[in-house]
């Protein structure tokens, strides 16, 4: 007996479904494995992802750990002597201290007119204890204010990773002509130009120009230091377990595609045991009238006898 066509077309349909849950399944999967690799050390100066130039711009520096044995007790910032920032203030984070280095710059720089001679350098914080470090699945975010901004296209922020193991990761490569990202991307600062008829803008962290750094200035982060501390507490060691390091939305994206593409799967499968029963029970009952056609040839005494007369009717 030949099968219907809704049967045929209800199994490929099936079979489509499955097809397609395994391409998800196939796309998604490396982009998950792949996620973490690219977690790397980075500068968001909030906004559009641009700094003005002649602001003050608040970096924040976003650190994840990516090592699943040893844990980042110390992170490095070097500031730019050429086109410097002349000043620099830094967001304290529980449990880690800051120091701002100063050095002589090559050519002294005017600034609301004054010379300037040396500025700052680097940027050094260092956990002050095991706990506070950055662990596997792990990022902090370190915020600075920074200013002016030079007038560049772009400021490189090179970066030194250090590890309980004593491992040091320097994030300092420049992107290549072609434009594909290196091993280990120094964080770049994109600077936007100005408006013609904008005006500087205000300091970002809260309209005041922040505190020139000083010679081997040191900034202690403990939690209840200044007011700071709470906002520290959020972009700090708070927020760190709660951002893991791969990141984010591409971590998250490819989760979410990994569910769906087994959902379909797990769909497409029981549409087709649903199919198979149906099948089944539908070549059942067609067998069920030729069973039913063989009764009326094996007619019951009841229905073949003949109708005895009744008595006293021919009188």
């Amino acid at each position: 007996m030949s099968v219907p066509t809704f049967r045929i077309a209800r199994r490929a349909l099936v079979t489509t479904g499955i097809a397609l849950a395994a391409a998800t399944l196939a796309v998604v999967v490396p982009v998950m494995l792949a996620g973490p690799a690219s977690a790397h050390v980075r500068v968001d100066p909030g906004g559009d992802g641009t700094a003005t130039p002649g602001s003050y711009a608040l970096l924040t520096f976003r650190v994840p750990n990516e090592s699943a044995t040893a844990s980042t007790v110390k992170v490095t910032v070097d500031l730019p002597t050429d086109t410097p920032f002349t000043s620099v203030s830094i967001e304290p984070v529980p449990g880690w201290t800051a120091h701002v280095a100063t050095a002589p710059l090559p050519e002294p720089v005017e600034v609301h007119g004054t010379s300037v001679t040396e500025a700052p350098a680097s940027i050094t914080w260092t956990a002050d204890d095991e706990a506070s470090a950055i662990h596997d699945g792990e990022l902090r975010r370190f915020v600075v204010s920074a200013g002016p901004v030079p007038d560049v296209d772009h400021v490189l922020l090179p970066a030194t990773q250090t590890y309980s193991d004593g491992t040091v990761v320097a994030w300092d490569e420049p992107t290549g002509a072609d434009g594909a990202e290196p091993e280990h991307p120094a964080p770049v600062l994109a600077i936007a130009a100005p408006a013609d008829d904008a005006a500087p803008a205000d300091d970002a962290a809260g309209g005041n120009e922040p505190t020139v750094a000083t010679p081997n200035a040191t900034q202690d982060a403990t939690p209840g230091a200044t007011s700071g501390s709470a906002s520290g507490s959020a972009s700090g060691s708070a927020s760190g377990s709660a951002e893991a390091s791969t990141s984010g939305w591409g971590a998250g994206l490819g989760a979410a595609g990994l569910g769906l593409g087994l959902v379909g799967a797990v769909t497409g499968v029981a549409a087709l045991a649903r199919a198979g029963r149906r099948d089944t029970a539908s070549g059942q009952r067609d067998t069920a009238p030729g069973q039913r056609d063989t009764a009326p040839g094996q007619g019951t005494p009841a229905q073949d006898a003949p109708t005895p007369p009744v008595p006293g009717g021919d009188a």
